[in-house]
């Protein structure tokens, strides 16, 4: 079975980010819980190697879900559900690791040397401990897989032999009481040592752990030394006279490669009558229609006027070298068979296939030393880019834009050089400016534009290290004014304010300072398919000990495929120069937007006098809010405040007005 294969957590559901955040933190245990549970035949350096490469390979590709009905568990036994998944997944693996090869059996992932991480030059191998960390170690070679398992899980992970005996099945082992009789073989051998004692001064059971009630083996104190510890490592070479002869025989194999590359690859005389397109591989009728220069649909200046409706049907073909069949020929066949030398893109759920027909020409021409073409083809916007000197360096970009409306097809990047972007705007954009969210009382500085709608270049955010300033298109079309942002993408973002079942454009005082305070969380939703970010103040919270109030805003990312929507919840303290903290964030889930508007969250929040609190805000039909785990309180209506200690961990539910449990955003 693969360490993809999604099984149900025994503890509950496990979201992806909530296995990442358990991995991050308790990374150097897991490590050593792989490390003990490998075979020691594997070699130190192997051991070590392997144990950090099982541990990074725990995560699942998506939500794990929970058991129908939970099986009982004592409260010392209960672990974070996003660790007990990856110590579960990690065990899984070194347990596989440690089964033989067979002959005419293909080996498992966990079997073969891993691919990451690797150490060129060097073995690696932990501090060495003592004669007692000695012992201990000859003694678990001459255990089995499952019965290592059960002596880490019971020594170093404190958990009583019913946790043992659920962990190692849940883990794929056959039998887990067998495992547990080799621990406590390996227990009675020890001597009958005190079960909860380490040595002095060791540290105490990890959070999230406590001691059983099995008999605990006496050398548990042991596997916390620095003997077992894959994470403090000594270094030495490896064979340096073997790899003296191994690089005499790569640097001949390099000769051979470069001498015949350069015999395949002699240079040609500039681009083709198909540019860096790939070797044509069918002659289909209506494949080569849609890839005839001479068949390319152009608009005519005078239709988008009258038209019905405007959107990227209605815009007339613009640009210096529109007439240039050459160029179009090229685009169009690099677009059905991008050759390897093509950096190709695409926003997510975008199909990166030929046309089905011959496409729309939205623009040609030369622009920041390079020749442009536009395309559109009633479901995509297509954007080919080749060097005006050289034949080197083609790109071809796709993003999706099917029912796209007038404000959706205001403006496309038409270029990108040197941390600048230049747009290419709709005939209908009657002026263009640019704001900076970050500075919401600053007028917006006009933009200039030539004759084919391009503008001048604009620094942008989506290339810049820091949030200094956050860059935004905004234009002025014949029923108002809106505000687009870059990022990344071929389709600029559309940003808007108010609540999911009517949002404007987000060019008001009140929406452009709330903007400033969390435009800057916008990185996150950079090259997803974004096609509008809309934001809501959903709830204002009086704050503890006469802090003044403070603002709960959620912003929600729509893409353009309609899947994977963006909900971030964010909390704006009273002080308006305070950037918004990061509260809850979640994807594809229907909160804070037309669907269901409704949206909870909460935060760990530090009084000016130094007490920490738990807030918490539900933007609906909220009657009650309740906090349980590390933080209980509970309270009636939208809003929750109750004290707590610093680093304190709670769950959140509400009830709405149906009597409906809701938890909080995650």
């Amino acid at each position: 079975m693969s360490t993809q294969d999604l099984v149900p957590s025994p503890v509950g559901p496990v979201d992806v980010e909530q296995a990442e955040a358990a991995l991050v933190e308790r990374y150097p245990r897991l490590v050593r819980i792989a490390y003990l549970v490998l075979p020691p035949a594997l070699g130190r350096n192997r051991r070590v190697l392997t144990a950090h490469a099982l541990v990074q390979r725990s995560l699942p590709r998506r939500r794990v879900p929970g058991p129908a009905v939970p099986g009982p568990r004592r409260a010392e036994d209960a672990v974070d559900p996003g660790y007990a998944y990856v110590r579960g997944e990690v065990l899984r693996q070194a347990l596989l690791a440690g089964l033989p090869l067979r002959r005419l059996a293909l080996p498992r992932r966990a079997q073969l040397p891993p691919l990451l991480p690797h150490v060129w030059g060097l073995r690696l191998f932990p501090r060495v401990g003592g004669a007692d960390e000695l012992a201990l170690d000859q003694r678990l070679s001459r255990l089995s897989g499952p019965g290592r398992a059960a002596y880490v899980l019971r020594g170093l992970e404190r958990q009583g032999d019913p946790e043992v005996l659920r962990v190692l099945a849940a883990a794929g082992v056959e039998d887990p009481r067998a495992a547990l009789a080799e621990a406590d073989a390996l227990d009675g051998a020890d001597g009958g040592a005190d079960p909860g004692a380490g040595p002095e001064g060791a540290a105490p059971p990890a959070p999230g752990t406590a001691g059983g009630d099995g008999p605990h083996l006496g050398g548990a104190a042991l596997l916390e030394s620095d003997e077992f510890d894959p994470c403090a490592l000594q270094a030495r070479p490896t064979d340096l006279m073997r790899r003296r002869q191994h690089a005499r025989a790569a640097l001949v194999a390099v000769v051979a490669l470069v001498v015949c590359g350069t015999l395949l690859g002699l240079p040609g005389d500039g681009w083709g009558r198909n540019g860096a397109a790939a070797p044509s591989y069918a002659r289909n009728p209506a494949a080569e229609a849609a890839l005839d220069p001479g068949a390319v649909k152009r608009v005519d200046p005078a239709v988008w006027p009258a038209a019905t409706r405007r959107d990227f049907s209605v815009w007339p073909a613009r640009g210096g070298l529109t007439g240039d069949s050459a160029l179009v020929r090229r685009a169009l066949a690099v677009w059905a068979r991008p050759g390897e030398s093509v950096r190709s893109s695409a926003t997510p759920g975008t199909p990166v296939g030929p046309p089905m027909g011959p496409p729309q020409l939205l623009f040609a021409g030369r622009v920041d030393a390079m020749r442009v073409v536009l395309f559109h083809d009633g479901l995509r916007a297509v954007r080919y880019a080749e060097p005006a000197e050289g034949t080197a360096g083609a790109a071809l970009d796709f993003a999706r834009t099917d029912a796209a409306d007038a404000v959706g097809a205001a403006a496309l990047v038409v270029s990108r050089a040197a941390g600048n972007v230049r747009y290419v705007t709709a005939p209908w954009v009657r002026e263009t400016a640019v704001r900076d969210l970050l500075a919401p009382a600053k007028e917006p500085r006009a933009l200039a534009r030539d004759a084919d709608g391009v503008t001048d270049p604009v620094p942008t955010p989506a290339r810049s290290g820091g949030c200094t300033r956050w860059n935004t298109l905004q234009v002025r079309d014949g029923e108002g004014v809106r505000l687009l942002t870059d990022l990344g993408e071929l389709a600029p973002a559309r940003l808007l304010w108010g609540p999911p079942a009517s949002p404007v454009d987000a060019t008001g005082a009140e929406a452009r300072g709330a903007w400033a305070r969390t435009a800057c969380q916008l990185a996150v939703v950079r090259a997803h398919g974004v096609r509008s970010v809309s934001a809501w103040s959903f709830a204002r919270q009086p704050l503890p000990e006469g802090a003044g109030r403070a603002t709960w805003v959620c912003t929600r990312a729509e893409t353009w495929r309609g899947t994977g929507s963006r909900v971030l919840a964010q909390f704006l303290v009273p002080s308006p120069g305070v950037p918004a903290a990061l509260a809850a964030r979640s994807e594809g889930s229907p909160a804070c937007g037309a669907r269901d508007p409704r949206v909870l969250a909460g935060v760990l929040w530090r009084a000016p006098g130094g007490g920490w609190f738990v807030l918490a805000a539900g933007g609906g039909d909220f009657t009650s809010l309740e906090t349980s785990g590390g933080v209980k309180g509970r309270s009636d209506g939208p809003l929750l405040a109750v004290r707590a200690t610093a680093g304190a961990r709670a769950d959140l539910d509400g009830t709405l007005r149906d009597g409906t449990r809701m938890g909080a955003l995650r």
